[in-house]
C-alpha cells in the first residue's frame, strides 16, 4: 500500500523537509537583518509542527505503541525547541547569540527528525495506526492556525 499525500507520515515528513530547507536558506545568507525574518519561519513553522505532533500525532502514538520512552523523549526535545524559539525570538539578543541559537535549534530539529523518521516512523506502520486518519486531523488543526 502506498503512503497517501495526506497521510500523517507524508505531512510530518513535508514539514521535516520544508523546515530543512528554511535552515539551508538560513545559513546561505549573509546579514542578520536577512537572516532574521528567515529565522521567523522556522520559528513559526517548528511551533505549528510541534503543537500538531503534541495534539493528534504523539497521543495516537502513546496508545498505539509499547515504547513510549520514544514519544517521552520526542516531548521533552519539543520543550528544548520551544526554549530556543523564545531565545530566537528576543529582539534584544546580540548577532552572536542569535545565530548560536538558531545553530543549536538546527542541531536539535536535525536530531529530532532523524530519531522520528528512523523509529517513530516505522512503529507507527507496524502499529497499524490510521495514518490517513490521523493525517485529515492535522491537516485540519493547521488550517485552523492558517
Amino acid at each position: 500500500m502506498m503512503a497517501s499525500k495526506t497521510d500523517a507520515l507524508a505531512l510530518l515528513k513535508q514539514d521535516h523537509d520544508d523546515v530543512k530547507a528554511l535552515f539551508k536558506r538560513f545559513d546561505a545568507t549573509s546579514t542578520d537583518k536577512q537572516r532574521r525574518p528567515i529565522a521567523t519561519q522556522i520559528c513559526d513553522a517548528l511551533r505549528l509542527h510541534a503543537e500538531v505532533e503534541e495534539d493528534i500525532f504523539y497521543p495516537a502514538m502513546r496508545a498505539a505503541i509499547a515504547e513510549t520512552d520514544l514519544v517521552d523523549e520526542a516531548e521533552v526535545e519539543h520543550q528544548s525547541v520551544k526554549y530556543l524559539i523564545s531565545q530566537i525570538e528576543d529582539e534584544n539578543l546580540s548577532s552572536e547569540m542569535f545565530r548560536a541559537n538558531v545553530t543549536v535549534l538546527k542541531e536539535y530539529v536535525e536530531h529530532h527528525v532523524t530519531e522520528e523518521e528512523q523509529e517513530m516512523f516505522p512503529k507507527a506502520k507496524a502499529a497499524k495506526v490510521d495514518l490517513a486518519e490521523l493525517g485529515k486531523a492535522m491537516m485540519a488543526a493547521k488550517a485552523d492556525h492558517g
